[in-house]
């Protein structure tokens, strides 16, 4: 996964020096959180830069998805709207 020729696909949000990485799906599994979190470890090696927030916002998340998400470092959200707005960052969870 993430040779080449695939492709990934990324949201990113940049403002003052913090860097967001998120993910917008319909429905969001156990999978989607841990093929998420590859393509986050994945951009922090290919651009040198630690994300600060890791977003994944899906008005569907399987229950075995909510379990992984403290583990994985991921804010799980069901609406954009419901994301908090907040500036500090988060630790490297390997």
């Amino acid at each position: 996964m993430f040779g080449r020729p695939d492709q990934v696909e990324l949201d990113v949000i940049t403002k003052n020096g913090l860097l967001i990485l998120c993910e917008l799906k319909s429905s969001m599994s156990k999978s989607d959180m841990h093929t998420f979190e590859r393509k986050v470890r994945f951009y922090e090696r290919r651009h040198q830069r630690q994300a600060t927030r890791m977003i994944m916002v899906s008005p569907m998340i399987d229950d075995q998805a909510r379990r992984g998400e403290e583990q994985l470092g991921i804010e799980l959200y069901p609406d954009a709207l419901d994301v908090p707005a907040r500036t500090e960052t988060r630790t490297h969870v390997a």
